[in-house]
């Protein structure tokens, strides 16, 4: 039963950084027993609201209200949030790598006897979590050796060791599998059962329909409107301020006749700590001009087939042939892939593709440093030159190039990224999962450029989990099943549904 009184309340709430303002007046209200979804283009402002409800921004570094159950309260840091009841899942993982599933549990709460960490107890404890949780890994294992979607099923785990009140999904699907969103959904359900308040932040209307009751919209730190029914279009509208037609680009003739870019024979991939095949004996050809989708279901080794092409992973041992123009080439290291031409959009935006503390300009021009250094002197002029080009090209928002990388949304943070490879002129562009994590409006921009890019002589391999994106942007789409080549499509071929046959075959 959804209660009267909001268990949550924000009201009047404004933030800036570096005088440009984040947040304005903006209000919201969440209820026990009940499911808000909180949506807004990347950059509207939803994370950064969310950093003030769960203590992560504290008191003094925003005005406004912040209302538990009624009470008007003041955070001094996360763990008044907590001690509040207020949990938050974020879409950015915050794990100790290096520890266990079991400690990156219970890191405020370790189970211990005179000081003594009771290690038996906080693995069975662990366990009994990830049980409810309907989440099949080893409370020992250690998170550096799990996959990003099993990562982000620790960061899930981790709020559920105390009670909450409030808990606070922000992009939480965005690494999931299709079984792994269904446990997700129905502990949802449970949750709202027991009368927790959920806060469910996507940009996945499919996901807000299913499992929300309500609606908040905001757009440029501030509220829009309140949906408790809505169309698609409604809310589409509503967080770009106009209506959004065209998504996808419209699907181009493709000659099949063309030339071959890049040929690989024989990829398999092992990891040498398990002992086990991760991709098995794969051959396939990428011809000039095109873009082959990558698809397959999570584990089946989309992503390990992307950095087998870009310099391998350091616990594995690659195996391949590869040519690229009809010239044998070598891609053991990352270094030796982009002198080749090939570049890398990871799926891991913070883990691997962005240095944090940097700001915007840095990150961008990594990889060129030289041509635009003279004498081993960076030329600032010629550097800036690059960086607004491309900040022009992929409409970046950020106050400035000087800004630093973190506090930027995570859409600009992929544009930035993307910004980076474009800047080396490669012939093939390897994305991962490029849409992660971004909103609609930046996922059309997105699509377009990646036409537009095509048009243009580059030639792409994209792994997405999203099969619209898949059948839209692909010439041909190479599926995986675990390690496994099981099919190529192409044409009339390529449909979520032979997709989905070839991926889930016996």
């Amino acid at each position: 039963m959804i209660s009267e009184t909001p268990t949550v309340e924000l009201k009047s709430i404004s933030k800036s950084f570096s005088g440009v303002k984040a947040l304005e007046n903006m209000q919201l209200k969440a209820f026990a027993g009940s499911c808000l979804g909180l949506m807004g283009e990347n950059g509207a402002g939803k994370s950064t609201l969310m950093k003030v409800l769960s203590g992560i921004w504290v008191k003094g570094t925003y005005t406004g209200d912040l209302l538990v159950e009624g009470q008007k309260l003041e955070f001094e840091n996360p763990i008044d949030a907590s001690k509040a009841g207020i949990a938050i899942i974020h879409q950015e993982l915050s794990l100790f790598k290096e520890l266990s599933v079991a400690e990156n549990i219970f890191m405020q709460r370790f189970p211990s006897w005179f000081g003594i960490l009771q290690s038996k107890k906080l693995n069975e404890k662990a366990n009994e979590i990830l049980n409810r949780l309907g989440f099949k890994l080893s409370p020992e294992k250690k998170v550096k050796d799990l996959s990003i979607g099993e990562q982000q099923l620790v960061e899930i785990a981790r709020a559920f060791v105390s009670k909450v009140k409030v808990l606070i999904f922000d992009e939480p699907t965005s690494a999931l599998s299709d079984k792994e969103i269904e446990n997700l959904f129905r502990l949802i359900r449970d949750l709202k059962a027991k009368g927790v308040a959920c806060i469910y932040i996507s940009h996945k209307l499919p996901e807000i329909r299913e499992i929300c009751d309500c609606v908040t919209v905001i757009r440029d730190g501030q509220w829009v409107a309140d949906f408790e029914t809505f169309t698609d279009e409604q809310i589409i509208e509503a967080m770009v301020g106009r209506k959004i037609e065209n998504v996808f680009p419209p699907k181009r003739p493709f000659n099949s006749a063309r030339e071959n870019l890049l040929e690989v024979r024989n990829l398999n991939v092992i990891d040498k700590n398990l002992n086990h095949k991760i991709l098995d004996d794969i051959s396939f050809d990428l011809k000039k001009g095109e873009i082959l989708g990558i698809s397959g279901l999570m584990g089946s080794g989309r992503s390990e087939l992307l950095y087998s092409l870009f310099g391998g992973l350091a616990h594995c041992k690659t195996q391949v042939d590869v040519s690229l123009e009809s010239k044998p080439i070598s891609l053991k290291s990352p270094r030796a892939a982009i002198q080749s031409g090939l570049a890398f959009l990871t799926e891991d935006r913070k883990g691997s593709g962005l240095v944090l503390e940097m700001d915007v300009k840095s990150n961008m021009t990594l990889p060129i440093l030289k041509k635009v250094s003279q004498a081993l002197t960076i030329q600032f002029k010629k550097e800036k030159e690059v960086v607004d080009y491309y900040q022009r090209l992929l409409r970046i928002k950020t106050p400035s190039i000087h800004f630093k990388i973190r506090h930027l949304s995570g859409g600009n943070q992929q544009k930035v990224i993307l910004g980076r490879w474009l800047s080396t002129a490669p012939k093939i562009l390897l994305l991962d999962e490029p849409t992660r994590g971004i909103d609609v409006s930046a996922k059309a921009e997105i699509y377009h450029l990646i036409r537009d890019l095509v048009d243009q002589g580059l030639t792409l391999i994209l792994v997405s989990s999203e099969l619209p994106e898949i059948v839209s942007l692909s010439d041909r789409v190479l599926v995986l099943q675990e390690g496994k080549k099981v099919g190529l499509l192409s044409g009339n071929e390529i449909s979520q549904e032979n997709i989905m046959m070839r991926a889930t075959a016996a």
